[in-house]
């Protein structure tokens, strides 16, 4: 396959000057398979799911269905009733806090997260602790960007109540050991919630053999479109968890002395959802497997290696995040240069980069910066590009000293 071929985004000028995107982390863009896909359902089959007798209805029910049963396999879930839709990872992680919340936390309870979380598994939690008069306790990390274990095993205690940690960090790349940590947490009987958000598109993920209670993870960052999501849940908690929002689907029978609620998955999924992008998200995965998994982790890896190496050239140049094992996130500073002069400077040259804290304010509090420019690969980024990345960089430094 020719894979540049199938995203036909990349193949314009920004500025007078070829595109090169590494804003990969942010999202990904999406190849024609989706496109496809996006245009088929809304030209074809375009229908609330579920409540119709009518044909498109059906059509519409049938793939939006079939979808849940791919991510099953994808991720390696023992049931499909255990995929959950979300609009993003976002909307996952605050439907477990807050469902969680409502259930399990207690005043003086504790939640832990690591220091070099998102703010969208930070924040959701502060909510539910502010809510239920429990706390915070967070993992360090070392200037690698390696998360201390033993400081971990030390927050645990009798009012752990659940652990929410990023399989991989999206400012650092490193990449967390889950299956431990959650070997750990679970010797104490503490549940875990794992943001897979950074991961899921750079590695083959088996929520079985990682043993989490919850994965979450969001369409966007894997090929496929926006507006999408999953919330993986073991079975036996979502039993147990009240629901997140109330609406249409996530009923069974209503009066206005008392509801009583749908089965799993549906217990979880109010109001009408974004069957499209959900179908989207389908052909998403479909193109990643064809691409073979291992393919995409070997690629990203040895892109990584070199543009490591090669942004070493660069004079003043110093990268944040050096873990042994990390996915494809570069982060970087040069000199004492604002990320965001570097980032809009590299944009008139055609070169798509994230700048800031990137939402992980605490990270960049550890290291006592502003921010950083953040290069990120995928499967269609090439060492060339890596290349022009550099040159830019050489070409611009002696404008910020």
């Amino acid at each position: 396959m020719d894979i540049r071929s199938q995203f036909p985004i990349l193949e314009q000028q920004v500025y007078g000057h070829p595109l090169v995107y590494f804003d990969n982390a942010a999202t990904t863009q999406k190849p024609l398979s989706v496109i496809e896909t996006l245009r088929r359902y809304y030209t074809t089959i375009n229908s609330n799911i579920h409540r119709g007798a009518h044909f498109l209805a059906a059509k519409a029910t049938d793939e939006y269905e079939q979808t849940r049963r791919t991510v099953q396999h994808f991720i390696g879930a023992r049931h499909s009733h255990e995929i959950v839709f979300t609009r993003g990872t976002t909307e996952s992680i605050n439907l477990v806090a807050s469902s969680f919340g409502e259930r399990y936390l207690g005043e003086g309870d504790e939640v832990v997260v690591s220091g070099m979380e998102h703010h969208s598994n930070i924040v959701p939690w502060q909510l539910a602790c502010g809510r239920k008069g429990a706390r915070l306790r967070v993992i360090p990390f070392g200037d690698d960007g390696v998360l201390d274990l033993e400081a971990f095993r030390s927050l645990l205690n009798e009012h752990t109540r659940i652990v929410a940690v990023t399989h991989v960090s999206n400012t650092l790349g490193t990449v967390n050991p889950v299956r431990e940590i959650v070997d750990i947490a679970h010797s104490r009987g503490v549940p875990v919630l794992v943001d897979g958000a950074q991961a899921i598109s750079h590695m083959a993920v088996d929520v079985q053999a990682i043993g989490c209670d919850f994965y979450c993870f969001s369409g966007h960052k894997m090929y496929g479109p926006m507006g999408v999501g999953v919330m993986y849940g073991r079975e036996e908690i979502l039993e147990e968890l009240p629901p997140y929002q109330g609406g249409g689907e996530m009923i069974k029978d209503v009066s206005f002395e008392v509801t009583t609620y749908n089965e799993l998955p549906f217990k979880f999924e109010a109001g009408t959802p974004s069957v499209g992008d959900v179908l989207g998200l389908d052909t998403a995965i479909g193109f990643m497997q064809d691409l073979g998994l291992d393919n995409i982790a070997s690629h990203e890896r040895e892109l990584t290696e070199y543009a490591t190496r090669r942004l070493m050239e660069v004079d003043g140049l110093r990268v944040y995040g050096t873990a042994p094992m990390k996915t494809s996130v570069l982060s970087f500073l040069i000199g004492s240069s604002h990320p965001y002069d570097v980032g809009t400077l590299l944009d008139k040259l055609g070169i798509a980069v994230r700048t800031g804290h990137h939402c992980t304010q605490p990270v960049m509090t550890r290291y006592g910066i502003p921010g950083t420019v953040r290069a990120s690969f995928a499967i269609y980024n090439t060492k060339d590009e890596v290349d022009c990345l550099v040159n830019a960089l050489q070409r611009i430094a002696p404008m910020l000293a």
